[in-house]
C-alpha cells in the first residue's frame, strides 16, 4: 500500500471495502474528505477499481487470516494518520435452521465478525490510534439481531450470534478505551449481493412488506456515525 506523506492527509480503513455497502462507505468517505483504504480478502480488482475511484488505495486484509491481518497492520502503521476504521466484511449468509447450523458456519462467522476484527483493532489501538489518542471504530451489525421492539430472524443463527459477538467486541473496545469513539449501525435487509443466499420468493414477500435499503443510504448512516 503506498502511503501519501502529507501529515494532513486522514486515511479510513474500510475491512470489506469491494463489498456492496463497503464499496459505497468508500465513496462517502471520499466525498467527506478521507482518503478510503479499501480493505479486500479476495476481490482484488474490485478494490482496486473502487480505490481508484475513491482516491483512496487498496489493501489486501484477510480477517480469517492472523498473517494477513499483521502485515496490513504493519502497512498502516506507516501512515502518518489513520482516523479510524469500518467493519463491513462479512462472509456469505446460509440461512438455516438453528439446529442445522455446521461448526464451518459458525467459525466463519466469528471469524471474520469477531476474532479477525479483535486482532486488527488491537493492533490499530497500539500502531495507530494510540499515537494521537483517538480514532474512530464503526461496526456493521443488522436488524436480524432483533431489539426491544422485535425478535431476532429465524433461520440466520451462525450470522445473528456472530453480529453480536462483534456487538461484544465494540461494548469492550469502547470501555477499554474511553478516548475511542465506537459506534455500530443496524441496516436491515440491503440490495448486495448477500441477498443471492435467499430463495428469491422469500425476498419479494420481504420487499412487499417494507422496501430494501441501498447501500449508499447503510453508508449514509454510518457517515452520520463518524460524524458525529
Amino acid at each position: 500500500m503506498e502511503s501519501e506523506s502529507s501529515s494532513t492527509t486522514k486515511w479510513f480503513l474500510v475491512s470489506g471495502g469491494a463489498g456492496g455497502i463497503g464499496a459505497a462507505v468508500c465513496s462517502e468517505l471520499a466525498a467527506t474528505g478521507y482518503k478510503p483504504i479499501v480493505g479486500y480478502h479476495r476481490g482484488q480488482g474490485t478494490a482496486e477499481t473502487v480505490a481508484k475511484r475513491c482516491g483512496g488505495v487498496s489493501l489486501q486484509l484477510d480477517l480469517t487470516s492472523d498473517a494477513s491481518i499483521d502485515a496490513a497492520l504493519g502497512s498502516l502503521a506507516e501512515l502518518p494518520h489513520l482516523a479510524g476504521v469500518v467493519l463491513a466484511a462479512s462472509p456469505p449468509l446460509t440461512p438455516g435452521p438453528f439446529g442445522q447450523i455446521t461448526e464451518e458456519q459458525l467459525r466463519a462467522q466469528l471469524q471474520v465478525n469477531v476474532v479477525g476484527p479483535q486482532r486488527l483493532l488491537a493492533g490499530l489501538v497500539k500502531g495507530c490510534f494510540r499515537k494521537h489518542k483517538a480514532g474512530t471504530v464503526v461496526g456493521v451489525l443488522t436488524q436480524a439481531m432483533g431489539d426491544s421492539q422485535s425478535p431476532a430472524s429465524a433461520g440466520l443463527g451462525a450470522y445473528v450470534i456472530a453480529k453480536y459477538g462483534m456487538a461484544g467486541l465494540l461494548a469492550a473496545l469502547g470501555a477499554e478505551y474511553p478516548w475511542l469513539t465506537v459506534r455500530s449501525v443496524k441496516p436491515g435487509y440491503t440490495e448486495t449481493p448477500m441477498l443471492d443466499a435467499f430463495d428469491p420468493r422469500f425476498l419479494d414477500l420481504q420487499r412487499a412488506k417494507a422496501p430494501f435499503s441501498t447501500p449508499a443510504q447503510v453508508a449514509s448512516r454510518i457517515l452520520m456515525e463518524i460524524s458525529a
